[in-house]
């Protein structure tokens, strides 16, 4: 490609809603979730945290947990508790919850047991469910 009419990359706003996406997306696919009407859940998430980081943008390094949040909450309200917990063995299932709430860096955590399971878009290294 000339260099000259080589495409610019996208926007760091765009760059980090995609990015957000891939994780949330990659951690669907792990747990064979990824179907289109869960898809779907995630470019909802993104159109609505386009509006919301377009108001505070120092908010980008935040939308992987936030989306991450949302179509945790849509999957609950629609299939059921995602994604399942992996390390208590015993009792009744429950979900993981992405901390920090609205920070940086987020994590899948099992309150339960006091620990950090996966990075967000990292569950396919996991056994949650």
């Amino acid at each position: 490609m000339d260099p000259q009419h080589a495409p610019f990359p996208p926007p760091p706003l765009e760059q980090a809603l995609h990015a957000a996406r891939a994780l949330v997306l990659a951690d669907l696919m792990s747990r064979g979730v990824a179907e289109a009407d869960v898809v779907s859940l995630v470019e909802d998430s993104v159109a609505h945290r386009r509006w919301w980081v377009e108001q505070w943008p120092e908010g980008a390094g935040f939308l992987a947990g936030l989306v991450a949040q949302d179509v945790q909450d849509a999957l609950l309200e629609r299939y059921g508790r995602w994604p399942l917990c992996p390390v208590c063995g015993s009792g009744d299932p429950h979900a993981l919850e992405v901390e920090p709430e609205l920070g940086p860096d987020p994590h899948w955590v099992c309150h339960k047991a006091g620990v950090k399971v996966a990075a967000v878009g990292g569950l396919g290294g996991t056994d949650a469910s």
